[in-house]
């Protein structure tokens, strides 16, 4: 690629997820801070009903902001993507969704040279977009498949790092068909974690369906709660105190940010949606974290620790809870697609370590092509040396 030409990205948004509306904040930001002149924006975006939608215009996105985005099917060539590689890998469908022959129009559809995957929660943050692109062949920002899988996976995640040594809070974890066939079982596993607990859907993320349970009573409401959004359930102890992030950036080296500080304010217990994204007093950030310089580095060292023994690649934002004396901290759950919205921590703490979100952006996309490098320098065919030599 001559040193001139600009990267063809695509930046895939949207979805089939609870997450939805987070994810078209996470495009616009990550979309407006682009470089122009490096880059080509090819905004996908996926609708609700998991149809995929071509909007070459990314000027006209960015300018009629979320509304448009929204509307994923009232415009735009409806694409799909090839599972083998070869030159064009996105290909035109037919828009009203009956069915036929594909078609192909080269001079409509640009050629990608790597998607930036802009998804949150399920089909798109779990390895299912993933492995679409590996067989694609398609250079790709981000975790792998096993990684995606496993960092939307809280119970596997959890069982994974507590195997690496790396401290997680107690939990248990309830199927939906157990917790049906035995009602009381909840109550028992909450008993035995103690009050209060939180009860959270096993692969969601944005704090949707999360319950913080302060008695029994109150138990089964919140477990039917999170089984609206998946069949598995936690159930975990309660680590009261403060809560931090650190951001961390690479592939087989990877580095952490400094870490950051979530203030939890007004009436909100704990950091849940509303506070989050709808009530703009809900919450605040402190970055750097006030934290002695030790437990700082004892931070990022865990978040490294988190990362790799996840097998993660590109980004990933670890999120730790801590008891009030910083005598205890836990690993609460790693994001494998953090959010790039106006108050997402993971670009946030990158700039306050040095790296602006433009230069964050070039990184990620680095890395993604190194990653895709790597890959297709494996060997795909094995030639056993004993039939070989038989032959001779």
């Amino acid at each position: 690629m001559s040193e001139n030409k600009r990267l063809r990205v695509g930046v895939l948004f949207g979805g089939r997820s609870g997450e939805h509306e987070i994810s078209l904040r996470s495009a616009l930001t990550v979309m407006s801070a682009m470089d122009p002149a490096r880059y080509e924006i090819v905004p996908i975006g996926i609708g609700r009903d998991g149809r995929w939608y071509l909007e070459r215009n990314a000027l006209k996105l960015l300018a009629e902001k979320t509304p448009r985005l929204a509307a994923l099917s009232a415009g735009g060539t409806q694409v799909t993507l090839l599972p083998h590689p070869e030159g064009q890998s996105l290909i035109a469908t037919p828009a009203d969704g009956a069915r036929g022959d594909m078609t192909r129009t080269h001079d409509a559809i640009p050629d990608i040279d790597v998607v930036f995957p802009v998804l949150h929660g399920t089909y798109g943050e779990d390895g299912i977009v993933q492995g679409l692109l590996e067989l694609a062949g398609i250079a790709y920002v981000g975790a792998g498949v096993l990684g995606s899988a496993l960092g939307m996976d809280k119970d596997a995640q959890k069982r994974i790092l507590r195997d690496a040594g790396v401290a997680v809070v107690k939990y248990f974890a309830i199927e939906r068909a157990d917790y049906h066939d035995t009602p009381q079982l909840g109550m028992r596993l909450a008993r035995k974690l103690g009050y209060p607990v939180f009860v959270k859907p096993n692969a969601l993320g944005s704090s949707i369906g999360i319950s913080k349970v302060k008695r029994a009573a109150d138990l089964n409401a919140a477990l039917d709660d999170a089984f609206q959004y998946d069949r598995k359930a936690l159930i975990e102890a309660s680590c009261e105190g403060r809560e931090f992030e650190c951001a961390v950036l690479g592939n087989d080296r990877p580095e952490a940010s400094i870490p950051g500080e979530v203030l939890v304010k007004g009436a909100h217990e704990f950091y849940d949606y509303e506070s989050k994204y709808v009530d703009p007093e809900g919450s605040a950030t402190k970055i750097p974290a006030e934290l002695p310089p030790a437990k700082a580095k004892k931070l990022r060292a865990m978040a490294v620790a988190a990362f790799k023994a996840l097998s993660l690649r590109g980004m990933a934002r670890v999120d730790f809870l801590a008891s009030r004396d910083l005598r205890e901290i836990y690993v609460n759950e790693v994001n494998t697609i953090p959010g790039f919205t106006a108050i997402s921590m993971y670009p946030k703490l990158w700039e306050a370590s040095g790296l602006p979100l433009p230069k964050l952006i070039d990184r990620l996309i680095e890395l993604a092509l190194e990653e895709h490098g790597e890959r297709a320098s494996l060997k795909i065919t094995y030639h056993p040396k004993s039939l070989t030599k038989s032959r001779d």
